[in-house]
């Protein structure tokens, strides 16, 4: 049996294509934690919506647990850039929100870039605000290079990785007949591994704080480790959907 998506939202068949194509990648490294990917495209009886098509799993509502969870997304993130370089062959979509994926050789570059473009679609949306707008410049001019950048300099570095890109609990259960834990609605690229712990702030998500303790007692975490919390609290500002939730988050 296949499980078919339909996208009716703008952009619809470019949002279809980059879960097929994020959970095609996917399923080169972890097969058996993924919905296999079959097809791709605009339908038929109307060519503005896109659907994508994968193999259904019987799935519980369950979260596996927090060692079997972050094994698995360790797995994932063993997986390096074939370029060497942040971002991916191809740009995609975190639910509605455009994704910029063009390759650049820091991470700071990359963060920076989709940082703005986070801001720049919020703007579009809800308006031009002159706080908000000094509060946005201070965070790409200052907090940005304060956070990142320093894992890039005296002779530290990034290794960029697949990383899921939109990892929270909705995206995470467990297969009824293999016990497994399944991941999907992905929208991959290659660049830091913590980005993929932006989602386990808020206190309202099932993944929270236990999970990042567990996954660095499997994977060393990168340097200067003091900033390690900081840089998380980043991370969750560009998934934060309102101002509330960019409060849980830090």
């Amino acid at each position: 049996m296949h499980l078919p998506q339909v996208y009716t939202a703008t952009h619809a068949v470019d949002i279809a294509r980059s879960e097929y194509e994020s959970t095609k990648e996917l399923s080169k490294v972890i097969p058996e934690n993924v919905t296999t990917p079959i097809g791709t495209g605009p339908c038929a009886n109307n060519p503005n919506r896109g659907f994508f098509l994968a193999e259904y799993r019987d799935m519980t509502d369950d979260l596996p647990s927090a060692d079997e969870l972050v094994s698995l997304v360790a797995k994932i993130h063993q997986n390096e850039s074939p370029t060497g370089k942040f971002g991916n062959y191809m740009n995609t979509y975190a639910g509605k929100h455009y994704v910029d994926n063009t390759w650049t050789d820091t991470w700071e570059e990359y963060y920076t870039r989709s940082l703005r473009d986070t801001f720049d679609q919020e703007r579009a949306i809800h308006g031009y605000d002159k706080e908000l707008e000094e509060l946005s410049e201070k965070m790409l001019t200052k907090v940005v290079p304060r956070l990142i950048r320093p894992m890039e300099t005296e002779g530290r570095s990034i290794k960029p990785v697949l990383v899921h890109g939109d990892l929270w609990h909705g995206n995470v259960s467990i297969d009824n007949e293999t016990e497994e834990p399944v991941v999907y609605d992905p929208c991959c690229f290659y660049g830091h591994n913590e980005y993929d712990f932006s989602m386990w702030r808020a206190p309202r998500y099932r993944t929270n704080r236990a999970h990042v303790r567990a996954y660095f007692k499997k994977v060393q975490m990168s340097e200067p480790s003091e900033d390690q919390d900081d840089r998380h609290a980043l991370y969750a500002m560009q998934v934060a959907e309102s101002s509330s939730t960019l409060l849980d988050c830090c």
